[in-house]
């Protein structure tokens, strides 16, 4: 990252997300000029103390001058305490507001838009790129504050007390300068390649919780141990390389410290020996020159911690510029549902990953109060259409109605609010099962809860666990059965009341047992209600009013199962199939 870039960085992060903080960095700075004041006050009493203590021996002076010191330390202490204080609610807050905007992005960003980037990334950029810039924000900003006026306080108490020695002391400034630009392109670089492998790192750990049983299974611990320790010696290498190059500056200052301090200590004996600096001047001066040489060198890490924050927030801003394709519009009409007719036309999508179209001028229409069945080959195009119509996707050509309103041109909540899904790829969160399926209305009663659990026949199994409807099931339902997770679904879809409904594939991975269980809970789900599923298994949508057959994203046949095994080969060989 170039400086210049840097600078634009980290001005959209001043404007955009510290700005608002004003009050609180202007209540550091003040803190801050107490801090300079008092540093160097300490330093500027060292010259009375040796005169008035040591050389005349004040006996009233030996008593307030120590006891202003104390007090000069006080001050010093006391101030740096709330400026820091202050500053790092500045940075805990510009970085919790970063986080809501990554998470906002993720939980409004279309599906397309979040399948493009693992979600490791995202957690990386949470957890690592946040930190960064809370650390800029905080630390960054005070030393900035603090240092700088405690710099340009001590250089003023020493060109007061001898301006010869004070130039002679300012040579380091500059040495010091160059060498934090330089070091902190360096950090700037590893830190961007330090928080690649953080996202690499973050999506590994995520695929091994969700793929434990697979690697179990086909024996690949040693392989998965093999990858984890491959990308941790990765990212600790690039950590211990940002660490190293910042702390390359400390031998480099202290060198150049005491080198200065050498050469001031010989020019001040000669100014001693010519009568042009008293003794007591002298300390004063060494000690504010010691104590001036300590924020120079914090000034010399500010640059590094620039970087690192600049590379951090040029990530995280990356993905909150990501425009959001399909996004809620207010000023919309909300969809009116009568009859929840449904019609595609002329309707063709493509995803971003392939050249080829999913599906291509699709038409169909679907009556409402009816189920529809979609079948075909895998890749057909069947859950294109399903994702479609929830607008999970926007198609490229060709409108889809609901009622004859576009759906591209209604409220998208209220389009939503009108459509429930039940998956194969059934989605539970670690919570009880009341609230897993009061998901769906966080206002149900107990009584509307229990209700749709028993249209969904999931009554009996909950009443048999320990804590029945506050049992608590696990990281996506692990402790319970595929049909009992599957029936928790419906359940939540029925309690949703909503007009249409989309089966993808529900009772694909059951075994007949429970699918049978599974379908009459369907059929009370999908009772009155215009229905869209998909099934592998044919043996399932005998009972649809009508049936489309797809073959390479096109409407190759429709009609009923009866018809369809007289007219369509596709359909009928796909059914002989499955028979044998």
């Amino acid at each position: 990252m170039e400086f210049q870039e840097l600078k634009i960085i980290l001005k959209r992060l001043y404007h955009e997300y510290v700005k608002k903080h004003i009050k609180r960095i202007l209540v550091a700075l003040i803190l801050s000029l107490i801090v300079a004041g008092s540093t160097s006050g300490i330093a500027w009493l060292l010259d009375p103390a040796v005169e008035k203590i040591f050389i005349e021996q004040n006996k009233t002076l030996a008593l307030i001058i120590p006891i202003l010191i104390i007090l000069a330390f006080t001050a010093k202490g006391l101030s740096l305490y709330f400026a820091r204080l202050n500053v790092i609610k500045v940075g805990e807050e510009v970085s919790g507001e970063l986080q809501k905007k990554v998470a906002n992005n993720i939980l409004n960003s279309d599906i397309q838009t979040l399948e493009s980037r693992h979600s490791g990334k995202y957690v990386s950029n949470v957890m690592f790129d946040s930190i960064r810039i809370q650390n800029l924000v905080s630390n960054g900003v005070l030393n900035l504050m603090k240092d700088s006026f405690s710099l340009i306080a001590l250089l003023s108490l020493m060109f007061y007390q001898n301006w010869k020695l004070a130039l002679f002391a300012i040579l380091m400034i500059p040495l010091a300068g160059g060498l934090a630009k330089r070091l902190g392109k360096r950090v700037g670089k590893v830190a961007f390649q330090a928080s690649e492998v953080s996202g690499r790192l973050t999506t590994f750990l995520s695929e091994i919780f969700q793929g434990s049983k697979i690697i179990r299974i086909y024996q690949k611990e040693k392989d998965e141990i093999n990858k984890a320790n491959k990308l941790i010696n990765e990212l600790v290498g690039k950590n211990i390389k940002i660490k190293s190059v910042q702390i390359r500056a400390t031998p480099i200052m202290e060198i150049l410290t005491g080198v200065m301090i050498a050469g001031f200590i010989f020019y001040s004996g000669k100014l001693i020996s010519i009568g042009e600096l008293t003794v007591n001047s002298f300390f004063s001066f060494l000690a504010a020159m010691m104590l001036a040489y300590q924020p120079v060198r914090s000034l010399a890490t500010i640059n590094m911690i620039a970087y690192e924050g600049g590379v951090s927030f040029k990530r995280i801003a990356n993905i909150i510029d990501t425009p959001i394709q399909i996004k809620n519009n207010n000023e919309l009409p909300n969809l009116v549902v009568e009859n929840s007719n449904i019609s595609f036309r002329g309707v063709s999508f493509g995803y971003k990953v392939s050249t080829l179209k999913a599906i291509n001028n699709i038409n169909l229409d679907i009556q409402g109060g009816t189920m529809v069945a979609l079948v075909g080959h895998s890749g057909a195009g069947k859950s294109t259409i399903l994702n479609l119509l929830p607008r999970f996707y926007d198609p490229q050509q060709g409108e889809i109605k609901i009622d004859k309103q576009k759906i591209s041109e209604v409220n998208l909540s209220s389009l939503r609010k009108n459509i429930s899904l039940v998956s194969q790829d059934i989605i539970l969160f670690d919570d009880t099962i009341k609230n897993n399926i009061s998901y769906a209305n966080s206002n149900a009663s107990d009584e509307e809860i229990y209700n749709a659990c028993k249209f969904a026949a999931a009554n009996e199994f909950i009443e048999k666990l320990p804590s029945k409807f506050n049992t608590i099931i696990g990281e996506n339902g692990t402790r319970l059965s595929g049909g009992q997770k599957q029936r928790l679904s419906i359940a939540r879809a029925i309690l949703k009341e909503s007009p249409i409904i989309l089966l993808d594939e529900a009772t694909s991975s059951l075994d007949a047992d429970s699918e049978e269980i599974v379908q009459n809970a369907i059929l009370n789900l999908t009772k009155n209600k215009t229905t869209l599923v998909i099934a592998h298994r044919l043996s399932t949508i005998h009972k649809a009013d009508k049936i489309f057959v797809l073959k390479n994203g096109e409407i190759i046949e429709s009609g009923n199962h009866g018809s369809l095994i007289k007219n369509c080969k596709e359909y009928k060989s796909l059914y002989e199939k499955q028979l044998r």
